[in-house]
């Protein structure tokens, strides 16, 4: 069967960012779907049947969450129905081979935010998550934010002092992780483990690299630098008075 259009590339990363949990009981599907995902900065955790979705939500923070409908032990619905029941903000993107108009009513009748139906392209399914990011934000998720830049973790926009930064994937991942973590050291090690994938065997300098193009992009025309080396320590973000 076709999952989707789109070609994933094959250099993966796997990044802390926004954690996702996708509900998924054929692995070859889920797999392609953690893989598509992570590309993108998204950390992802699998659950292949209602009960494991529900274990695992209950011990993780989501950011969002995409549930397949049928699924062993607990079905999609009943699933999407006791989350929502106990948390009315967490995205849920409904993500199935059911496509009657019925089957969608239920969903989202029950709770879920979106209903995408298989076999799907990615780029489609990425904008629809942006989409609901975008809307958790305008409920009241505040943009991360330290001395006039501002990281808007939905449309993964950086503004600093009313002045975009364009910025590439990998650079936003290690902005993102160092405005999560401001104010604490965050050692070269820990940085290639979230914004590398753990066998990543590039240059020793990578982490060096990215935090010089970090340094020369959100500080231009005398603003003041945000990240600081701690020589034989790591990085940190912060603004000093």
């Amino acid at each position: 069967m076709r999952i989707f259009s789109h070609v994933i590339p094959s250099s993966i990363s796997y990044n802390e960012l926004m954690q996702f949990l996708v509900v998924e009981d054929e692995p070859g599907i889920a797999s392609i779907l953690k893989r598509g995902l992570s590309e993108e900065g998204y950390l992802v955790d699998l659950a292949y049947d209602g009960q494991e979705a529900l274990d695992k939500w209950e011990m993780q923070q989501y950011d969002l969450i995409i549930l397949d409908l049928f699924i062993p032990k607990v079905r999609g619905l009943e699933v999407c129905k006791r989350i929502r029941a106990l948390n009315r903000d967490i995205p849920i993107l409904i993500l199935t081979a059911l496509d009657s108009p019925d089957d969608k009513a239920r969903g989202l009748d029950l709770g879920a935010d979106d209903y995408l139906v298989k076999p799907f392209n990615l780029s489609e399914l990425l904008a629809r998550i942006r989409a609901l990011l975008r809307r958790g934000q305008r409920a009241g998720l505040t943009p991360l934010a330290i001395g006039g830049l501002k990281l808007d973790q939905a449309s993964r926009q950086a503004i600093r002092n009313g002045r975009d930064i364009p910025l590439t994937t990998k650079e936003y991942i290690v902005l993102e992780y160092l405005m999560r973590n401001q104010g604490r050291v965050i050692s070269q090690s820990e940085l290639l483990e979230h914004a590398w994938d753990y066998n990543y065997s590039g240059l020793s300098n990578v982490v060096e690299t990215y935090i010089r193009y970090l340094r020369k992009k959100i500080s231009v025309h005398g603003e003041k630098p945000l990240i600081y080396t701690l020589r034989g320590s790591g990085y940190i973000l912060k603004e000093e008075k």
